[in-house]
């Protein structure tokens, strides 16, 4: 062996265990790396991203009202029918909140002044004793520090600017991308799956259909939910009375679009509130009643409304909440839930498909805190056996060789048959009733 030559290690050398981690090791970097550069990507683009994001849910959530529509109606004017009706619905109710808080932020804004007066006296002649002279000091100190920073406040005021335009840019973002997806998403669907690989197409459309049928449960499932809880904290606040209570029912609705951690962060407002108007007894009854429609959430409502549909583990939900408010914030809050359910329903229709045999849920994983007395040989109960996908009654989606492509599930409206027909499909599972990912 010339110097020039390069130095081998033969494989016989490196033990099989060590190949093998060596091999799992790389995989998983290069993972991370796409991850990584994919979250970047979003990023740098949350302006558009962002909103084509929350488009996505509510056409999710509002396909099935386009479908409902008579077919005599044209789909275009359907679609639009429903986008105005999300556009007044959420203008009612942030003029509902604009009007409560225009009327009672002056009282408030007394309590909180009284409020303010007896802490500072329970400072200087409770336990503590803070003399006066330390807290006109420490009031001074504020005063300077509000002086000397006067140019990070006009900064402020230019980002509260900025912020203003890139929310109505977001908005008409929004809007126009429902409007296109409640109208022609299966043909934007199809388009994108003709850019697939002839040999991956069919599988691609199958998983991700079922992803999209993941999504829609989880939309509809989170709807139901939040409107429980928000009328379960309502209600409880106005039987206390406390102030605001059309914007704490607006708070605890929205935020309980974030599973298990909505309900307890969107709850800390009415209680606080509480705390403020009513005193320290109406606070934790208030408190109280946030902790009790949080575990009627978490132990009736999620797994009663949710079922297997999107069957994921609490701690599962958690880990990937915390993860996306750290990477992206709210909107990571708001997204990693669904985005994980619906990657959970692809990679198991994937496997399916690819393998024929379908990963087990999390009802039919044995253990010793879930046993069950009658097992199936391959490990599942007979009392659970797999859920299968609802097939269309048309006939299942099937994407042909050379680009051409057909939607599974022909639309209530007609208005993109154009490129559909139906056929049996020639392996897995036929794609759901609920349309491709960005629906028909």
């Amino acid at each position: 062996m010339t110097p020039e030559d390069p130095v081998r290690i033969a494989r016989e050398h490196l033990p099989y265990p060590i190949r093998l981690a060596a091999a799992w090791a790389a995989c998983l970097l290069l993972i991370v790396a796409g991850v990584w550069l994919v979250g970047e990507g979003i990023g740098r683009v949350a302006l558009v991203a962002g909103p084509l994001a929350i488009a996505v849910l509510l056409a999710a959530m509002l396909r099935p009202v386009v479908d409902r529509i008579p077919s005599r109606v044209p789909r275009a004017l359907a679609a639009v029918v429903v986008v105005i009706g999300v556009i007044v619905a959420v203008s009612a109710a942030f003029v509902l909140v604009v009007t409560q808080l225009a009327t009672g932020v002056p009282r408030i804004r007394d309590k909180i002044s009284s409020g303010t007066d007896a802490a500072l006296r329970w400072l200087e002649e409770g336990p503590l004793h803070v003399t006066a002279d330390r807290l006109q000091s420490g009031v001074d100190e504020a005063r300077g520090w509000l002086t000397h920073h006067t140019d990070l406040l006009a900064t402020g005021a230019y980002h509260v600017g900025h912020t203003a335009v890139d929310t109505a840019a977001g908005t008409l973002i929004c809007l126009v991308s429902l409007f296109f997806f409640l109208y022609q998403g299966e043909k934007l669907w199809m388009f994108f799956v003709r850019w697939l690989p002839e040999a991956s197409r069919e599988r691609t459309d199958i998983a991700f259909r079922q992803g999209w049928t993941s999504l829609g449960a989880y939309t509809h499932t989170q709807f139901a939910v939040a409107a429980i809880n928000a009328a379960g904290v309502g209600i409880g606040a106005l039987v206390l009375r406390v102030p605001f209570v059309i914007p704490i029912v607006v708070v605890v609705f929205l935020a309980s679009f974030v599973p298990i951690v909505g309900t307890l962060i969107g709850g800390m407002v009415p209680t606080l509130l509480a705390l403020v108007d009513r005193g320290l007894v109406a606070a934790l009854i208030m408190l109280a009643i946030v902790v009790a429609v949080h575990l009627t959430e978490s132990h009736v409502l999620q797994p009663l409304l949710m079922g297997h549909a999107v069957a994921l583990h609490p701690l599962a939900v958690i880990l990937v909440v915390a993860a996306g408010t750290y990477l992206f914030g709210v909107i990571g809050a708001l997204f990693a839930v669904p985005i994980t359910a619906m990657a959970n329903s692809i990679v198991r229709s994937l496997v399916s498909t690819s393998t024929g045999r379908e990963l087990p849920s999390l009802a039919d994983i044995q253990g010793p805190d879930h046993p069950h007395p009658h097992e199936h040989p391959h490990g599942h109960a007979h009392g659970h056996p797999h859920e299968e996908p609802v097939g269309d009654d048309r006939g299942a989606a099937r994407v042909g060789a050379g680009g051409s492509a057909a939607a599974g599930g022909a639309s209530t409206n007609g208005d993109d048959d154009d490129n559909a027909t139906t056929g049996p499909t020639d392996s897995g599972p036929g794609p759901a009733d609920s349309d491709g990912p960005a629906g028909r």
